[in-house]
């Protein structure tokens, strides 16, 4: 099965996609600058992320560790890297220090973890806090109700940032089905700007991905996560 994706089909997609978070933005005001898209390369393998990189894209985010080291260790220095995926207490050491962002933050033992590890590496580790408005049971996240109590632990974190905020919305094909988690999202990152907490900045939104980036954008995303929208590896003859 291939699992590679070439520079022009990326370019034709980027282009596509571009276009339309730009009538996005104008549909509610915004910049298109305001909005980086964040390449998730779980679907292709090391040698393809020079091809996504050299269409232009710059910021690639992967969900499990042992796919993602050796597509780090091939093209470190040539993106900037997010951990978008639900992360386990005893990963965090092969995460933080390579990683940029860390998307998933939603336990009080994996902050723990995570500012253990950056303090020894005396770095500060951006990460989005993961809310789960929706209320799916199958997906992770902080309940809204321990959001508060949370952030105001994770403030007195020296080695960690709450950079901003993530979400995921329910599966559909009607993207107005699912504004209201966008825009509860958004919602909370107001509520948490004005609390003005040490190591809180929450300046970023990260949701919105293939099937309904378009309205998180509306709603005030300043990250959005594209797979196979985006690099969805090509059909290729045998």
């Amino acid at each position: 099965m291939s699992r590679w994706v070439s520079q022009a089909t990326v370019e034709k997609r980027y282009a596509q996609i571009e276009k339309r978070i730009e009538q996005a933005c104008e549909r509610t005001g915004r910049s298109k600058e305001e909005v980086k898209i964040v390449a998730v390369t779980k679907y292709v393998d090391t040698p393809a992320i020079g091809e996504i990189l050299e269409a232009g894209l710059g910021h690639i985010g992967e969900n499990r560790i042992q796919d993602a080291l050796p597509k780090y260790e091939a093209y470190r220095d040539q993106a900037i890297w997010h951990y978008i995926g639900h992360l386990q207490t005893n990963k965090v050491k092969d995460v933080v220090g390579r990683f940029t962002y860390i998307h998933s933050l939603d336990r009080l033992s994996l902050a723990e973890e995570i500012e253990k590890r950056a303090s020894m590496m005396d770095i500060v580790v951006s990460c989005f806090l993961q809310i789960n408005i929706s209320g799916e049971k199958t997906k992770y996240g902080l309940h809204p109700d321990d959001v508060l109590a949370f952030v105001k632990e994770t403030s007195n974190m020296k080695h960690i940032r709450i950079a901003g905020l993530m979400t995921m919305a329910p599966y559909t094909d009607n993207q107005e089905e699912v504004r209201y988690v966008f825009r509860g999202l958004r919602e909370w990152q107001e509520r948490l700007k004005e609390l003005h907490l040490p190591h809180v900045t929450v300046e970023e939104l990260s949701m919105g991905m293939s099937g309904d980036y378009e309205v998180a954008i509306e709603e005030g995303a300043t990250f959005v996560r594209l797979g196979s929208v985006l690099v969805e590896p090509e059909e290729v003859e045998a």
